[in-house]
């Protein structure tokens, strides 16, 4: 409550004559909440990031990069760095995600469905490419060795010993460790670009132009692939291998004719791009089982089972990766305690 009527206060000293409302509009992983501000004459979206513990500069900086190469964000109207605001365009409340959904937490199906997902995905690739095509090493943090095995380590800290309450065995520990390194070995090989890390259906907005792009400050300078799994591979909606294919043929092909560094054998792309997908379904795991069991944020455990099938698949397809699968297996990754999904998968 204290820090609503600090936000509250700075927002009538940006618009002393202006009378105004303010309403929840989200909530992410993070500390940050948003709310929207409605005034007489349009909304805006005010973001409340406790300085102690977000920082709103990576966030005005990557706007400003992604504006520069030309995709739709939210557009910095006032801040206060000191307090952690920031008062930004509103880019509206339809996700992808509620586009693609019935209104019951049901994904749409039929021919509808498919033409609006193959619409809405089309300019989420669109929007990539120009992300990409900007991408410049030295001004974004580096996706370096150290934050994905940081980042890996999430799955045995937080996901094993928290939610699955396992101990792997020291022979097992060794060859977890052995896999890690194997994953980032081919992580860190692949061509680099901007990666925005969460560009997927939650943060992705119906617009227009389509789609405004949110939730991107923790963006940084990383293997392609990268956001193609986060859009793809999505932890709150599934598609079809043969569709995910399909979308990624599309966005080689044109990767390739405006010169991004992608591999130029399709097969070698795909599996950059499965073995990126084990890195971040790794780390997605832990992620949220910290959320739940640290920060209370229980929804996030909805997803795991998709996450965790996402997972299998890629470690039966590589051999390299089938010891992984051998100890879920063991682990009895599949046994989880039941938890209420609200998507179809």
């Amino acid at each position: 409550m204290e820090r609503f009527r600090l936000l509250e206060n700075w927002i009538r000293t940006q618009f002393p004559d202006k009378s105004f409302t303010l309403s929840p509009a989200s909530a992410d992983a993070s500390f940050r909440r948003y709310f929207r501000v409605t005034f007489s004459d349009g909304t805006l979206i005010a973001m409340d990031a406790p300085p102690e513990q977000e920082d709103c500069a990576p966030f005005l900086h990557v706007a400003n990069l992604f504006t520069a190469a030309g995709t739709h964000v939210p557009v910095a109207l006032g801040q206060d760095l000191a307090q952690g605001f920031l008062l930004l365009s509103d880019l509206g409340d339809t996700t992808y995600l509620q586009a693609l959904n019935d209104g019951s937490d049901n994904v749409i199906t039929g021919e509808n469905r498919d033409k609006k997902a193959d619409r809405l995905y089309r300019d989420a690739l669109a929007a990539l490419l120009k992300i990409q095509l900007a991408s410049q090493p030295g001004v974004l943090p580096d996706y370096d060795e150290a934050l994905l095995l940081r980042e890996l380590n999430l799955f045995p800290d937080w996901y094993l010993a928290r939610h699955l309450k396992v101990t792997p065995r020291a022979d097992q520990k060794a060859e977890l460790e052995s896999i890690f390194q194997r994953i980032v070995q081919n992580n860190l090989a692949q061509p680099k670009v901007f990666v925005h890390r969460d560009f997927h259906s939650r943060n992705l907005m119906v617009t227009t132009p389509n789609p405004g792009i949110i939730d991107f400050q923790d963006a940084v300078y990383g293997p392609i692939t990268y956001d193609l799994v986060s859009l793809f591979k999505d932890a709150y909606i599934s598609w079809d291998e043969e569709r995910v294919l399909d979308w990624l043929i599309r966005y080689w092909e044109q990767a390739r004719k405006l010169e991004l560094p992608v591999a130029s054998d399709f097969a070698d792309f795909y599996r950059d791009f499965e073995w990126m997908g084990v890195q971040r379904h790794l780390k997605v795991l832990g992620i949220f089982a910290r959320l739940n069991y640290r920060d209370g944020k229980g929804d996030y455990l909805a997803a795991l089972p998709l996450v965790e099938n996402y997972l299998r698949k890629a470690c039966e397809r590589y051999r390299e990766l089938n010891p992984l699968l051998t100890m879920l297996d063991e682990w009895d990754i599949n046994k989880q305690p039941e938890v209420k999904v609200g998507y179809t998968f």
